[in-house]
């Protein structure tokens, strides 16, 4: 069991590093790197702690370094217990709140590993029956980071932790195509006016509108799943720069056959070249863009919902969407679409936060990239916004959605879109003048049709019929 934090005394306890002595709180976990970064970068007030994924995933790097150094005799055995019990605690939950620096900081991360070093030694101390701060028995730096530099571990637990948010938004995305396919069956017979450019087209089912979100919701989840898939290579193992430089023979191929394991990813894989992989940012800038496509089409598909349950009365109001909340405080009885308009914002978001990556990736310079915690924060906020986005327009949204049937059968009823149905029959140019008339004296065209006895009742019977105008005629 994990020992709880005693209460915040007052009392200090005094650490070193090449800069000085500095007080750090007697009942902290971290140290005095961790008190420097919490001066020097007071940015945002958001902490590692607000990215358990990334806590975690920290952990887990820190554990599979303690292990592959055990496993070719870098780190005695007794210490590498106690470095693995320190992070299988954290990466079941415990000690999170000693994430406290900035998710933004210069460094490269420095500061993220620094932190984490600082935790996990102070926490393995106490497995040993040492106090926190009695670095000769176990010190942050010589035995939890042994092997290992900000520059492998940093990328390292940054694409750990964004698998994770992938799995969750991927999961979310799901359940909003099938939400939506379950729409299209329940409209498969409601039939409606497609439009193209905002002017009525030709006739449509309201299911075949709803099955096609399900299905670009589908496309999305592959794109997504491939960009996961780049997120496996690693470059655990390069420290500084990708030489590999103080790590022990055999300890790379160890740590990632041991991070494999303790995450459950038999996928990740170290790169063919530490160099350029240490330098490289280019599959945080695919993923970017990859969540930048799926945002830009849900937001259209938003912006359709918005549009088609319009009005009610004076738009398009074809559908109905769940009644959330008043909708005004000056005018009674008006409902908005504010789960469409909330993941609207979201997208806008991640289209920001798109120029965000790709500008800190451009910024990076020779061996290595120093932007990577701006990356992580951009990519993390708009996976997880949009995976709460898309779950809660699934479930307050989506599956309470209603066709207004009858609205429905009379803007069908009365556009001259019907028209382009009957054409081969009549005739390209007999087709224009019905639409025309129509369109000019409001008069339905089927009536205007049948005043000149252009088709029979028979004829159109047939080619107004659902099953003929919302798919290709049987052979």
């Amino acid at each position: 069991m994990t020992r709880a934090l005693t209460a915040v005394s007052g009392d200090r306890r005094t650490e070193h590093d090449m800069l000085g002595d500095i007080a750090v709180p007697e009942d902290a976990y971290y140290g005095v790197h961790t008190v420097r970064a919490l001066a020097n970068f007071p940015i945002t007030g958001e902490t590692l702690a607000a990215r358990p994924h990334l806590v975690s995933a920290l952990a887990a790097v820190k554990q599979a370094a303690a292990l592959a150094n055990a496993d070719v005799g870098a780190l005695d055995g007794t210490l590498a217990s106690a470095i693995t019990q320190a992070c299988t605690e954290i990466r079941d939950g415990a000690l999170h709140d000693q994430f406290v620096v900035d998710l933004i900081q210069g460094g490269a991360g420095t500061s993220t590993n620094m932190n984490a070093n600082e935790v996990i030694a102070n926490r393995a101390l106490e497995w040993l029956g040492k106090r926190r701060g009695e670095y000769a028995a176990l010190h942050p730096l010589d035995h939890v980071n042994l092997g290992q530099s900000t520059n492998d571990v940093y990328p390292t637990a940054v694409k750990l932790a964004l698998d994770a948010h992938i799995g969750e938004l991927l999961s979310a995305l799901a359940r909003l195509r099938e939400a939506f396919a379950d729409k299209a069956a329940e409209f498969a017979d409601v039939l409606k006016m497609g439009r193209t450019q905002l002017q009525d087209a030709v006739p449509m089912t309201l299911g075949q509108e709803f099955g096609a979100f399900a299905a670009t919701l589908a496309e999305d989840e592959l794109r997504l799943a491939e960009a996961r898939l780049l997120l496996h290579e690693l470059n655990l193992g390069g420290t500084a720069i990708g030489t590999g430089l103080n790590a022990r023979l055999g300890y790379r191929e160890r740590a990632v056959d041991h991070l494999s394991r303790l995450t459950g990813i038999p996928t990740l894989v170290s790169s063919p070249d530490l160099i350029e992989a240490t330098q490289d940012v280019g599959v945080f800038v695919q993923l970017s863009g990859v969540l930048k496509r799926v945002a830009v089409k849900l937001s259209k598909i938003c912006n359709d919902l918005r549009l088609l349950s319009s009005g009610p009365q004076a738009g398009l109001g074809e559908i109905n969407l769940p009644a959330r909340q008043a909708g005004s405080s000056i005018m009674p009885g008006k409902v908005n679409p504010v789960i469409p308009e909330a993941v609207n914002q979201i997208a806008f978001e991640i289209i920001g936060n798109d120029v965000t990556v790709t500008l800190a990736a451009e910024g990076g310079q020779l061996q290595l990239n120093a932007f990577e915690p701006i990356i992580y924060r951009s990519l993390s906020a708009g996976l997880d916004h949009l995976a709460a986005g898309i779950t809660v327009l699934t479930e307050s949204c989506v599956r309470g959605i209603t066709a207004n049937r009858q609205r429905l059968a009379e803007t069908v009823a009365a556009s001259t879109g019907l028209v382009t149905a009957l054409s081969p029959a009549i005739g390209y140019e007999t087709a224009c003048v019905i639409a025309l008339e129509a369109h000019h004296s409001g008069r339905p065209a089927l009536d205007l049709v049948r005043e000149r006895a252009l088709l029979t009742e028979a004829e159109l019977h047939t080619l107004t019929s659902p099953a003929f105008l919302t798919g290709p005629p049987a052979p």
